[in-house]
């Protein structure tokens, strides 16, 4: 395949794909405080305005369809999309993979997560997910995953898998059977929040990018609350972008505040901050 019919092809799928989020959730989700005018209001005042503030440049595969980043350790992992391109791979960050696995046509790759040992892939519309061995990445089993797969992380405080299907809602999963075991509506001053897409977990909070947008949010899985805004534009020069080069995937750095950033067909990821706008 071409590099132009790459490209194109990786454009008409991000329409595709937007075309295809679900419709947000028409509940609100269960928090006394989002209900009503004044609990939108203090809803809207509790939102910090964060921008990335950028420490490191750093080379990324221009050809990756990136769909889910995470590291682990010293070991960055990501999953790449689109039919008969798709793979995960895992290496030092800002060098070139040491182990690398294709996805076999049809399946799209997305999310991603490690949990010890193994690591979860989801597929777009495949109704499947992947366990993989988190070293060799080679895969361990298939299992029915009945929903649009988009992001996935672990969350660690709570011991759950948490899923976003490009709609505003938050599905939380048993870890080892992808069991649905709730759902939360995310809202932002008392609207909801669609779109929902690559998803990192830190600590008690679930960091996601909104799918077309330059924005990445920090949410309250508790209670779906938008907790923080964060501006992450400007990172790439207009000559770098790309049709379908669009922000996608996020990776808190073990033991420090810093995140790693970068985007489908972007040619640099970015080690950052969130700081004050």
């Amino acid at each position: 395949m071409s590099e132009r019919v790459r490209r194109a092809a990786g454009a008409v799928l991000v329409a595709a794909l937007l075309l295809a989020a679900r419709p947000p959730a028409d509940h609100a989700p269960d928090n006394p405080a989002g209900r009503g005018v004044e609990g939108r209001q203090a809803a809207a005042h509790r939102v910090e305005q964060l921008r990335v503030k950028v420490l490191q440049a750093l080379p990324h595969d221009p050809k990756a369809f990136t769909q889910g980043l995470e590291m682990a350790d010293d070991t960055l992992y990501e999953g790449t999309g689109l039919p008969g391109l798709s793979s995960v791979r895992a290496g030092p960050p800002g060098k070139k993979s040491t182990v690398q696995v294709a996805l076999p046509a049809p399946l799209f790759g997305e999310g991603i997560t490690v949990l010890g040992r193994t690591l979860w892939q989801l597929t777009w519309q495949n109704r499947t997910a992947i366990e993989r061995d988190a070293k060799t990445l080679a895969e361990l089993r298939r299992v029915p995953y009945p929903d649009d797969g988009w992001g996935v992380c672990l969350d660690q405080t709570r011991r759950r898998l948490v899923t976003s299907d490009g709609s505003s809602r938050l599905t939380f999963r048993e870890p080892g059977t992808l069991a649905k075991t709730g759902e939360v509506a995310v809202t932002e001053g008392g609207q909801p929040v669609t779109n929902l897409n690559e998803l990192e977990c830190v600590g008690a909070a679930v960091y996601a990018n909104v799918f077309l947008t330059d924005r990445i949010v920090r949410i309250d899985p508790a209670t779906g609350a938008v907790t923080a805004s964060i501006d992450a534009s400007g990172l790439l020069r207009d000559d770098e972008l790309v049709p379908g080069s669009t922000l996608n995937g996020i990776a808190a750095v073990p033991g420090t505040d810093q995140f790693l950033i970068t985007g489908k067909y972007w040619p640099r990821m970015f080690r950052v901050v969130f700081v004050p706008a």
